[in-house]
């Protein structure tokens, strides 16, 4: 092929028309990102470049512009990271969005009793769901972890004493930062409390706790570290302590666990994480967590606790600016009823079953998907089976590592991050890893339903590219 023969930017946009997709001025760059790669894959060894078609080219920047101009779209995860924060978290089961799309499809019951035939409560499901899956006295969901967060919080404000802020006891090591810059500080202070920091960094003593009470203090509050542990000289005070410590002094104790499951994983490492059932044990007033990340469901904010401080938040103005929409809703209660039976839940609510795969079956997986390549005979591909280490992501056991099995790719005309962003410009795009100069795709993060698709796409690599 010579630079003459690829396609005209008019020829481009006529196919990007024909395919319903931006054309002209408006993802001028993107196609002339295209031709210039291809223009340098000619360059950098003619004789081992392969004889494109126009229509293939042409196919190379509508993927190209399709990546660029989609908001949101399906891409495959060969990260490792099961819950991927970037990749959408916990993917959802098919089994699931198809139970609950007639409801979604229809009008529903959302609020309506149907046995009264009056005016019903739009989460009595989950609730119920709730307090039989995790032994606490009440439930409720809102629209996420930060949001149960700063609700637990600002129902505090009716403790002020002589227009004080209710004080809140924080260990300096859980002032954490998490994703998308959402600080325990910040939401502290939007919440109405005042911020009482205890210990160092490293260390922190259920003595420091008690130093600080005063007739102010309203709260202890224990966060998870999420996405960063420290290793050494440290100390840290339980939730078990802390709640004895509050207790004693008429206080409430709150624990931001982060991310939690009704699930006890046997995965090694894995199942050392206690349930939610098991940190309820401790005696939190109330107790917090994501729905989309161990939980395997969609994004939610879980409180637990006893009766009387559910029904302060429930009754607290800003709960219904924080209260899941039906789809929500209902997508959460059937991921819920999945942990009903834990003989099945590995099919229903993929977070498990990715998460519980051993290395045997994940080399199985990579072995049968070679087996379904044809390499040239001439190729300069290099195609090796490693052992890598999963992470489950989400904040939990950061940093735990999960035993797998890679598919290790490299060419020498290639580098890595060529390779990674060839991968991530396709049709489905597929998001790898670099390591030691090579594309890693760790397999037990792909999904059934994407073997088709990473075949075609590899098929497509190997055989344009020699």
């Amino acid at each position: 092929m010579t630079y003459q023969n690829l396609p005209s930017i008019s020829e481009c946009d006529t196919f990007l028309k024909g395919k319903n997709l931006p054309h002209g001025k408006a993802v001028r760059e993107q196609v002339n990102n295209v031709l210039d790669q291809v223009r340098i894959e000619i360059s950098k060894k003619p004789e081992k470049y392969v004889s494109e078609a126009n229509s293939e080219i042409l196919e190379r920047v509508a993927a190209q512009v399709r990546t660029q101009t989609q908001t949101s779209q399906r891409v495959i995860n060969a990260t490792g990271v099961v819950v991927h924060t970037n990749l959408g978290r916990a993917p959802l089961s098919e089994h699931l969005l198809l139970k609950v799309l007639p409801d979604m499809s229809s009008y529903s019951n959302l609020e309506f009793d149907l046995r009264t035939g009056k005016r019903g409560s739009r989460d009595s499901k989950i609730r119920k769901l709730l307090r039989t899956l995790s032994g606490a006295e009440d439930a409720m969901v809102v629209n996420n972890n930060a949001a149960a967060v700063f609700l637990m919080l600002k129902a505090l404000n009716g403790k002020e004493t002589e227009n004080k802020k209710p004080e809140v006891i924080v260990s300096r090591g859980e002032l954490v930062e998490i994703g998308g810059s959402f600080r325990i500080p910040d939401i502290m202070r939007e919440a109405g409390v005042k911020l009482v920091e205890v210990g160092t960094t490293n260390r922190c003593r259920i003595a420091d706790y008690e130093q600080a009470l005063t007739e102010n203090t309203a709260a202890l509050l224990k966060v998870h570290p999420s996405n960063y542990e420290i290793h050494g000289f440290t100390e840290s005070v339980s939730v078990d302590k802390m709640t004895k410590l509050a207790h004693s002094k008429g206080l409430f104790c709150f624990h931001d666990w982060g991310s939690g499951s009704f699930y006890k994983f046997r995965q090694r490492g894995l199942s050392e994480y206690s349930t939610v059932e098991q940190e309820l044990s401790f005696g939190p007033d109330l107790l917090t967590f994501s729905g989309d990340k161990l939980l395997g469901g969609i994004q939610a904010g879980v409180l637990l606790g006893k009766a009387e401080n559910i029904q302060r938040l429930r009754n607290h103005p800003i709960y219904r600016a924080l209260r899941l929409d039906k789809v929500t809703l209902g997508l959460f209660e059937a991921t819920l009823e999945a942990y009903l039976d834990f003989k099945t839940l590995a099919d229903k609510v993929p977070t498990v079953g990715l998460l519980e795969l051993t290395c045997v079956e994940i080399r199985e997986k990579v072995n049968n998907f070679l087996k379904m390549l044809n390499f040239p005979n001439n190729t300069s591909w290099i195609c090796k089976l490693r052992e890598t280490d999963s992470r489950t992501g989400g904040g939990a056991l950061p940093e735990l590592p999960i035993n797998s099995v890679a598919l290790v790719l490299s060419h020498p005309d290639w580098s890595s991050n060529e390779l990674q962003n060839w991968f991530r410009s396709q049709d489905v795009p597929v998001i790898v890893r670099i390591h030691e100069d090579q594309i890693w795709l760790d397999f037990r993060t792909i999904l059934p339903q994407d073997n088709e698709e990473l075949l075609r796409i590899f098929s497509l690599l190997i055989s344009t590219y020699a």
